[in-house]
């Protein structure tokens, strides 16, 4: 019997899971359209220092992505955040983020008083617990404003979901971006009190988030190797310009070459998954054009420590939007990331991030004034003056999908559509979460739907674990 061939497009993070995933039990080749893989992790120089360019940490609490670092070999290079203690710039000062909250949403009301994020009469708001409709679904902010007042939606609950979706909080499903908070918006009674009880439950007591010493950068490098070790074809430059449903399986046209595979997964942004299905999953291709993006900019600096006066304290600072300033937050990577202390002692590095969705100016301008507008920012919140000797910016045109209210319906209705022609499966930020293990997982979950019993050996368990 001929060995399944699977075709797998796109060769970011959950490209690349697909391909180690597939295989085991599978002829497989990637095609990525641009010149390296990985997407948004992605490492680079700065200053002569080895850096994360795109995502840095990944959530440890969720298994998956830490798994797979295992998995091809990186797990003595797995390192959690030296410090995670970061503060919210927020009327007019850097303030602690308060402890007991989740995404934002506060389960102890003393250490948000504490905290001195909220006014006075924010906090006495934030007591007072109002009523809300919820429904099968509701934003996160019109929830949380409904319970705990408008204050804590606009200098917390923002700035956080900002860090992750560079979105805004009025338009946030809150049955997919924060599900465990669901059940408890639709029980009704204290919102607070559901938050306490959330995080009192027992965890695996590792770390919350991991990096990787190198940076994540280092990740895909680690996968596509393993792939290749395993067999696997993986091809950078690769655009693919048709995908079309044969008798036999499927036929991938990419820069002239005709490819026929049994099986196909699809792991690229909504806007390209929509292109290719438009011929033979037209529902599908509907629904992926309905897919929003964010855009934003990192801005990447190197200090000489000898030129600061003293070094910003902490991982770093998320700032509410409602503040009005130029940038989103910053991080301290150096302080930060034990790794990158050590391998670069005398210098100091930092981040900024500025845009989100439908408020992209920032993509336009000059690198230069994206440095500008930082360091004004930086010298007003951390008195930090020194000139960096370094820097480098990086924009991510269309990096967030946005997860609206119904957006898991969107997803469960491609899948519908793409499962009825068979043989193909999508996976990728844009359905199920956008952070590297939400990524690996959808990942697993298209590898199981393509390689059926009668296509193949299936990865019930996938190689994670085995």
């Amino acid at each position: 019997m001929a060995e399944t061939r699977v075709v797998v497009i796109g060769g970011g993070i959950a490209g690349l899971t697909a391909a180690w995933l597939a295989s085991g039990a599978a002829q497989v080749t990637l095609l990525e359209a641009s010149g390296r893989f990985g997407g948004k992790l992605w490492g680079g120089e700065v200053g002569g220092v080895r850096v994360d360019l795109g995502a840095e940490s990944m959530l440890a609490r969720r298994p998956e992505a830490v798994e797979l670092a295992r998995e091809v070999g990186l797990a003595e290079e797995l390192e959690p955040p030296s410090t995670a203690k970061a503060a919210i710039w927020t009327r007019g000062a850097l303030r602690p983020l308060p402890g007991g909250q989740l995404m934002g949403v506060p389960g102890d009301l003393t250490a948000l008083a504490a905290s001195g994020v909220l006014t006075a009469e924010g906090v006495a708001r934030a007591g007072q617990e109002g009523a809300a409709e919820v429904g099968a679904d509701v934003s996160i902010g019109s929830y949380v404003a409904a319970k705990l007042g408008r204050e804590v939606v606009d200098r917390l609950v923002e700035p956080l979901l900002g860090g992750v979706y560079a979105g805004h909080a009025d338009e946030i499903s809150l049955r997919a971006a924060v599900p465990a908070l669901l059940p408890i918006a639709q029980r009704g009674g204290s919102l607070a009190a559901g938050v306490r009880e959330l995080i009192a439950r027992p965890s695996n007591g590792g770390p919350v988030f991991q990096g990787l010493r190198g940076g994540l950068g280092t990740f895909p490098e680690a996968v596509a190797a393993a792939c290749r070790k395993n067999g696997a074809e993986l091809r950078t430059d690769s655009p693919v310009q048709e995908l079309r449903r044969t008798p036999e399986g499927w036929r991938v046209v990419s820069n002239g070459e005709v490819l026929h595979a049994d099986a196909v997964v699809l792991a690229v942004p909504a806007p390209q998954a929509a292109a290719l299905l438009a011929a033979d999953v037209p529902g599908a291709a509907a629904e992926l054009t309905t897919v929003e993006y964010a855009g934003m900019a990192l801005v990447t600096m190197a200090f000489r420590r000898a030129d600061l006066d003293a070094a910003p304290a902490g991982s770093g600072f998320l700032v509410p939007p409602v503040d009005g300033r130029q940038i989103k937050a910053s991080t301290f990577s150096s302080n930060k990331w034990g790794w990158l202390e050590r391998s670069a002692p005398d210098s100091f590095l930092l981040r900024t991030s500025l845009g989100r969705h439908r408020e992209e100016a920032a993509l336009g301008r000059s690198d230069q004034e994206l440095v500008a507008r930082s360091l004004a920012d930086l010298a007003e919140a951390v008195g930090l003056r020194a000139k960096p000797y370094d820097t480098a910016v990086t924009r991510w045109a269309g990096g967030l999908p946005q997860y609206p209210v119904g957006h898991l319906d969107r997803v469960a209705r491609i899948r519908s559509a793409v499962a009825g022609v068979g043989g193909l499966a999508v996976c990728g930020a844009a359905y199920d979460g956008v952070g590297i293990p939400a990524c690996v997982a959808s990942a697993r979950r298209a590898v199981n739907e393509v390689l059926t019993p009668g296509a193949g050996a299936p990865v019930t368990e996938g190689r994670m674990g085995a």
